[in-house]
């Protein structure tokens, strides 16, 4: 699976996601907020290094429509219907990833804002627990994205492959 990452004026961007499994997805905007690290990058980020399977990523790469919604709009049709009728909750398994994703994001995104000197210090919600050994290889996953993001002019993509 391709994720595209897109650029926008100041901190917006866009995803797109071109998977083999499932409908054809339509692009959509990210929540935006930093200028190196945008949220969806970082979990992308998160979840290939930290090999996170039922996370975001993961479930689109295994037909899961996530927040994203079909470009076809009959697909789109059914896939609101399926919304509105579906009361299955995601399983414990998945539950559990998504989670963890958040929570190593938490983690990493201040590591990496305090090693590049964006940050004078840690937030207590971090030095208050073990680092998990991951995050050095999350953070390293940072180091090799983010200036890349960052001098992109608005338009400009960065292109990743999920590996499931």
């Amino acid at each position: 699976m391709r994720v595209v990452f897109t650029k926008g004026r100041g901190t917006s961007y866009d995803v797109a996601v071109h998977r083999e499994t499932g409908a054809a997805l339509a692009p959509r905007n990210g929540p935006g907020g930093h200028p190196y690290l945008p949220h969806d990058l970082v979990h992308f980020l998160v979840e290939a290094e930290a090999r996170i399977k039922l996370g975001v990523y993961g479930r689109l790469a295994a037909g899961d429509n996530g927040l994203f919604w079909p470009a076809d709009p009959a697909e789109r049709a059914k896939a609101a219907r399926r919304r509105k009728t579906k009361h299955a909750k995601s399983s414990p398994q998945a539950q559990a990833d998504m989670a963890l994703s958040e929570e190593l994001a938490g983690i990493a995104v201040p590591v990496w804002e305090l090693r590049r000197g964006h940050a004078r210090e840690l937030p207590a919600y971090v030095t208050a627990q073990d680092i998990p050994p991951v995050v050095d290889r999350i953070v390293a996953r940072f180091d090799d994205c983010a200036d890349r993001w960052h001098v992109l002019p608005v338009g400009g993509s960065l292109t990743l492959t999920w590996r499931s």
